[in-house]
């Protein structure tokens, strides 16, 4: 058995709490020995509140797991890598891609790991529908991306912020998907972005985009759905129709179910990093990014009415 990784978690909110400390205490390859957050612990290890006086102490700890919101992510993944680090950072990886193609070029210079986080490509359909789509001729996709923001985001007013992403927080997840099952590039033609009156970031977004092959791709994001949630992609094709459900967690091939399972997005996360470290590699796609990044370039704003958490 290879030794067990230090490793120190940076930003102890929701997403910390509910997915990245269960899944390095269920893992074999790290050892959670501290955490850094203005206000969150984590009981058991030591706890900093500054993240620059963490690095100047505990030089000891080989990773750093940054889950803190993006706009602050480059600063700490630039000094952790300065500091030697490894350095896995969620999604979205940066807040432009000027900033996360700086941060790869630094880490590469510097001879540590990065890596830059994509959970929803760890979700238990997706290989599966990449291995299944590589020989298929691809003649459309849809995407349906709805969810209640008050539900998986109570209280984070920091995604309706310049930097904060709006839907496309949850949307890149399934760009993610997207840009991880397609063969080769995925293009933006153009987009519809729904702004409410109050706030700085969209709250809904329709995306039309197609394949280097010239199949349509039209994506819908959208915060405000109540009831059940849908996180589905369709892809139809020459030979058959595929779609992934719940996430990714569910696969289907002209309606019958191919895999499905329990969630183990993250422990792959955590799996892919160990891996990454012990051979002093790195991954970092910022596809995703570039398609988000896209939808904002050639986007029409439209205005709509206000919304309340």
């Amino acid at each position: 058995m290879q030794d067990r990784i230090s490793i120190a978690l940076v930003g102890i909110g929701k997403i910390a709490r509910d997915q990245h400390i269960p899944s390095i205490a269920a893992g074999s390859d790290f050892d959670l020995k501290a955490a850094v957050s203005r206000h969150g612990k984590v009981e058991g290890i030591e706890n900093h509140t500054d993240f620059d006086a963490f690095l100047a102490t505990r030089s000891g700890i080989r990773a750093v797991s940054l889950c803190t919101p993006p706009e602050v992510r480059f600063d700490m993944a630039r000094k952790a890598i300065a500091a030697g680090h490894d350095v896995l950072m969620e999604k979205p990886p940066a807040t432009t891609l000027g900033e996360a193609e700086a941060l790869a070029d630094l880490a590469r210079k510097a001879g540590v790991t990065l890596f830059s986080t994509w959970h929803s490509r760890f979700a238990l359909g997706v290989a599966p529908a990449k291995a299944w789509l590589a020989d298929k001729a691809i003649r459309s996709i849809s995407i349906v991306w709805k969810e209640d923001v008050r539900r998986w985001h109570p209280g984070q007013a920091w995604i309706w912020e310049p930097g904060g992403f709006g839907v496309f927080d949850p949307g890149i997840n399934a760009l993610s998907i997207l840009t991880e099952i397609v063969p080769g590039r995925v293009l933006v033609e153009k987009a519809s972005l729904s702004f409410p009156a109050n706030r700085k970031q969209p709250i809904a977004a329709d995306i039309a985009m197609r394949t280097l092959g010239g199949a349509p791709i039209a994506a819908a994001f959208d915060w405000r759905q109540e009831g059940p949630q849908t996180w589905d992609i369709t892809v139809e094709t020459g030979q058959g129709t595929l779609r992934l459900s719940k996430g990714g967690a569910e696969l289907f091939i002209d309606g019958i179910e191919n895999s499905a399972g329990p969630d183990r997005e993250y422990a792959g996360i955590y799996e892919r990093f160990a891996a990454l470290i012990r051979a002093r590699e790195s991954d970092v796609d910022f596809q995703p990014l570039r398609l988000v990044a896209d939808a904002f370039l050639c986007g029409e704003r439209l205005e709509v009415e206000a919304f309340e958490d």
